[in-house]
């Protein structure tokens, strides 16, 4: 007798990674990141990750559960969202605005969306955006190494800016990127940069720490090499032909440009997010060089001498417009005797 050939529906491709199995590898290149917010801001910068995922994963639960949906936090994805979130802010900030901010990431961006997978905007940077209606507690940032100044178990109170605790007063700093914002290259070395010693958010700071996950990930193949090279080739370019400090081709101007704020992480760990970046590999090259055009032209003459989540954002927003158009041809399409027909 013979046998019979059952065929399903597509697609047809099987493999033992897992969407949890991905975000572990997330979690695990983000471990070296987590672990300098800590030497460089103290325990409360521990402290600012745990409620944030914390919370990422008690909102997703109760989303679930209202709704009547299987619960989805097993996937880790909520964990990813709350590290990333954390990462994204300055040690000052209280934890509320933590919970707030996962609040908006999970809830507003994800699961009214659909949930994973359907979201159009990457959670985290949505979240952040959304956190700058507080400006004065997403913009105090403060030098390294003055931790045990700031409290652990319970929050500064933020009025405005004449109203800050002396603790913070006295050890509040000016990020690099203000320094370059007006043409003037940083007094913090690039070394310190490159390493971390200097005033940022807790996730942003050390690159040393944020290569060693993004090569992480590149190894465990979780993300390709397309749009962080993209990205930061983009912004390297640019910025060495057309520094603000006047003339061109100012190699430190460049490097400090790619050192400074949140560049780094997000080319690695938020632009590269599968849901909302394009899926071909010219997609993917064309979303990078986006980003990076508009990060230097935010950098250069919006208002916020920052321009990376808003940059991502939009491109989030152009990632199935650059998918269509960049899409392969289909086998028979285009060529040979189906257009002699």
């Amino acid at each position: 007798m013979a046998k019979k050939l059952l065929v399903t529906s597509s697609p047809h491709y099987r493999s033992e990674r897992t969407t949890s199995k991905v975000m572990l590898d997330v979690i695990i290149a983000m471990l070296p990141i987590c672990a300098m917010s800590v030497v460089y801001f103290g325990w409360r910068a521990l402290a600012l990750t745990v409620v944030s995922v914390a919370a990422c994963i008690a909102f997703e639960s109760l989303f679930n559960l209202i709704v009547k949906k299987k619960n989805t936090v097993s996937d880790l994805s909520a964990v990813v969202t709350g590290m990333l979130m954390s990462f994204n802010l300055p040690v000052t900030a209280p934890y509320w605005i933590a919970v707030v901010g996962s609040f908006f990431a999970i809830v507003i961006v994800k699961m009214l969306f659909g949930g994973l997978g359907k979201n159009f905007a990457n959670p985290a940077l949505a979240a952040r955006a959304f956190l700058f209606s507080w400006p004065t507690l997403m913009t105090t940032f403060v030098k390294p190494f003055i931790t045990p100044m700031l409290p652990v178990f319970r929050d500064p109170i933020f009025v405005n800016g004449a109203d800050l605790p002396d603790y913070i007063d006295t050890v509040t700093t000016a990020t690099p990127l203000a320094s370059l914002k007006t043409g003037v290259l940083p007094e913090t070395g690039i070394a310190d940069m490159f390493f971390g010693n200097m005033g940022g958010c807790i996730g942003e700071v050390c690159t040393a720490a944020i290569l060693l996950g993004g090569i992480y990930l590149l190894l465990r193949r979780v993300i390709t090499w397309h749009i962080p090279l993209a990205y930061l080739g983009t912004v390297a370019l640019i910025t060495f032909v057309f520094p603000l400090t006047g003339g061109n081709f100012d190699w430190q101007f460049m490097v400090y440009e790619l050192l400074s704020g949140g560049l780094v992480l997000a080319s690695f760990f938020m632009a590269t997010d599968y849901v909302t970046a394009p899926v071909t590999a010219r997609g993917k090259l064309l979303f990078g060089i986006g980003c990076g055009l508009l990060t230097v032209f935010l950098r250069y003459y919006s208002g916020y001498s920052e321009g990376v989540s808003y940059a991502i954002l939009i491109m989030n927003v152009l990632a199935v417009p650059i998918d269509k158009i960049t899409k392969p041809r289909r086998f028979g399409i285009g060529g040979g005797y189906n257009d002699a027909k």
